[in-house]
C-alpha cells in the first residue's frame, strides 16, 4: 500500500514551475517622458495630513521642471486628501462633543 501522505507532498513539490521573466520587455515604474522625474511610492496607511504635503511638493516639483500638466494633477490629488481630512477633522469633533455631552450627563446622574 502506498504512503499518501508522501506522494501528496511530493506532488506539490513536483508542480512548482520556474517562469524566466523577459527582463527587455519588463516594465519600469519610474520611467517618464523628460527621464529626469521620478515617483515616489505610496503606502495605503499613510495619514492625510503626510499626503497633502508630499503631493503638494510633487507638484511643486513638477511645476519646476515644466510640466504644468502633471503638477496640476497633483494639486488635484492634494485638494482631495485636504477634503478627506477636513471630513475626518469634523467626525472626530462630532464625536468628541458626543462622549462630552454623555461622559457629563452621566456624573450629572451620579451626583
Amino acid at each position: 500500500m502506498k504512503n499518501f501522505k508522501n506522494f501528496r507532498r511530493s506532488k506539490n513539490r513536483n508542480n512548482i514551475r520556474s517562469f524566466k521573466s523577459n527582463t527587455a520587455t519588463k516594465f519600469n515604474g519610474d520611467f517618464n517622458v523628460s527621464g529626469e522625474f521620478k515617483r515616489k511610492k505610496i503606502s495605503k496607511n499613510i495619514n492625510p495630513s503626510k499626503l497633502i504635503e508630499k503631493y503638494t511638493e510633487l507638484a511643486k516639483e513638477a511645476l519646476s521642471n515644466g510640466d504644468k500638466i502633471l503638477s496640476e494633477n497633483y494639486y488635484q490629488h492634494a485638494d482631495h486628501f485636504t477634503r478627506i481630512y477636513e471630513k475626518q477633522n469634523q467626525i472626530n469633533s462630532e464625536k468628541n462633543i458626543e462622549n462630552y455631552k454623555e461622559t457629563s450627563l452621566a456624573e450629572k446622574k451620579l451626583i
